[in-house]
């Protein structure tokens, strides 16, 4: 089975770390992504797309992000169900972030974006759980027969 989400956008709110009662750290907010089709003579339209974030993630995402940051979200998509206050069955759809990164260019101290393009710093930071336990390690113990290049001159590049 496969559950892999990746979505980049900007934050409609200022994320708000909460507290569990047994002390883990979330945080929630929503994404807001671009379509990437625009009708003729029509504006672009967004999806707004709600995530959430656990413990160190819930804890970087709320001290680095802000209302109207570029952020990138790689997680899973989780449903859940619930009962809204008139008694009503809702579904909630959301993604659960594993990892999160800073995307777009550094705000400057006045908070408006540079105006210049910036190449991505080499070390971006980023978050990533470090559950994983979903991933094997698959290992065939087979050589394939490939022999080490001595030199670059047989590269077709």
């Amino acid at each position: 089975m496969l559950n892999c989400a990746v979505i980049m956008g900007r934050l409609t709110a200022d994320p708000e770390l909460r507290t569990t009662s047994s002390g883990i750290s979330v945080t929630s907010f929503t994404v807001a992504v671009d379509r990437s089709y625009v009708r003729a003579g029509e504006e672009r339209q967004a999806d707004f797309i709600n995530v959430v974030a656990w413990r160190q993630t819930a804890d970087f995402v709320t001290r680095y992000f802000r209302k109207g940051s570029m952020i990138a979200v790689q997680g899973s998509i989780q449903t859940r169900s619930y009962e809204d206050r008139n008694g009503n069955k809702r579904t909630a759809v959301e993604i659960i972030a594993d990892n999160v990164s800073f995307c777009g260019s550094k705000q400057s101290n006045d908070g408006s974006a540079q105006n210049r393009y910036e190449a991505p710093a080499q070390n971006t930071a980023s978050y990533q759980s470090e559950d994983t336990s979903s991933f094997n390690n698959i290992s065939t113990g087979e050589d394939f027969g490939f022999d080490a290049a001595d030199d670059d001159d047989g590269l077709p590049f």
